[in-house]
């Protein structure tokens, strides 16, 4: 068996059966479990979602405020890991705190072997999913040199995070506007993030470890990071009016237009369809519409250059509008790529869960093209 260079980086290489996340390229459909995004955007929440992944189906009214109520009693961190939050360099990026972070909280919780019994398996993965925001908010007010605030039992997920990192609790509207994007970015399936948590896992590694795997995976500018290159990049453009002449600078140069393309979809992203309508309802009512127009505009001369080219495949993914959404939330840019983090922890979790249902350990063959028969020369003739 020979490599073909079209599969580089495993594309269209299928590596297992998954019943958690559903992708039609051509259609522009993503599903969890079945449900389409835009049917859980719109009617359920993150919590909710997160159930869904985790146990395989939506939870009943009685079912999920006692999936809530867990998950509200495992918001706390141990004194000894909020202390690390506080000894990390000023520079350090919060994905590098979180990555080190998640990484000692293996040593200080029950972290079990991926083969243990799925039942201890599946609280420290509710743990998880309830301790992200903490960390994260705590990470960066220790980054910012501000009091950690602790969790508010009374408030939702969303709220709550909200409320520990700003200090202030969120109008509704905003925290609904922001439990739609975890919702978004829960799940994705074989993305290069979760493939990487499953294949830590297949070597029946701790979860702990699964999961620190998964954040450096994410932590990639081609992978979580975009969406902070899409700021940076249309903070490069003073007035919406000149984004024409700034995109044809940038395919002169043969330079890469962070946001637009996709290595799956060959239409527009679904996500980015509700991204982008909560991005205009939110610039509407903030008066400030300058990054919504912008972002409009390069989708548009984008187009129109590719489709040119003829390329008829670019169009916006799920990280060309949320940058912009977060800013208007006074969300600091650097906990952008830590926010996809936040919602996707609950898919992680999920596809570790499944992998150890079946599981076999990741072992792909190479193809060699290196020299071979060499003749070993002494070192005191080389």
């Amino acid at each position: 068996m020979t490599f073909n260079k079209e599969n580089k980086g495993l594309r269209d290489v299928i590596a297992d059966e998954s019943k958690i996340g559903f992708i039609d390229s051509q259609k522009g459909i993503l599903s969890y479990r079945g449900y389409t995004v835009q049917t859980l955007a719109k009617n359920s929440s993150f919590i909710e979602t997160s159930h869904l992944l985790l146990y395989g189906k939506l939870p009943t009214q009685s079912e999920l405020q006692a999936f809530d109520k867990k998950l509200r009693k495992n918001r706390d961190l141990p004194a000894n890991v909020l202390k690390m939050t506080k000894l990390f360099p000023p520079k350090a990026h919060p994905m590098v705190s979180l990555q080190t972070i998640v990484a000692a909280m293996g040593a200080f919780s029950e972290d079990p072997a991926a083969a243990k019994p799925r039942e201890i398996l599946l609280d420290r993965c509710i743990e998880l999913v309830a301790q992200f925001p903490t960390i994260i908010a705590a990470c960066w007010r220790a980054k910012s040199k501000k009091s950690f605030i602790k969790p508010n039992p009374k408030l939702d997920h969303s709220s709550n995070f909200l409320a520990m990192l700003t200090g202030k609790v969120p109008d509704a509207e905003t925290a609904k506007m922001f439990d739609v994007c975890l919702v978004l970015h829960a799940e994705h399936s074989f993305n290069a993030s979760t493939f990487t948590g499953r294949v830590v896992a297949s070597t029946l590694s701790s979860l702990h470890a699964s999961i620190t795997g998964a954040i450096g995976s994410l932590y990639g500018p081609l992978h979580g990071g975009a969406n902070e290159k899409v700021l940076q990049m249309i903070a490069e453009i003073k007035n919406p009016a000149d984004v024409e002449s700034w995109v044809l600078g940038k395919f002169a140069r043969k330079e890469k237009i962070m946001g637009m393309g996709h290595p799956i979809y060959q239409v527009k992203d679904p996500r980015s369809y509700i991204l982008e309508e909560m991005l205009k309802q939110l610039s509407q009512k903030k008066h400030n519409s300058k990054d919504y127009e912008t972002l409009k505009k390069i989708e548009e001369v984008t187009r129109r250059e590719m489709e040119k080219r003829g390329k008829t495949d670019v169009w916006p993914n799920v990280d060309f509008f949320s940058g912009a959404l977060y800013k208007l939330m006074d969300i600091p840019v650097e906990l952008f790529t830590p926010l996809f983090a936040m919602a996707r922890i609950s898919g992680w979790a999920a596809h570790i869960l499944e992998q150890l249902e079946d599981n076999r350990i990741y072992r792909p063959d190479c193809d060699y093209v290196g020299p071979s028969n060499l003749s070993y020369v002494d070192i005191s003739q080389r």
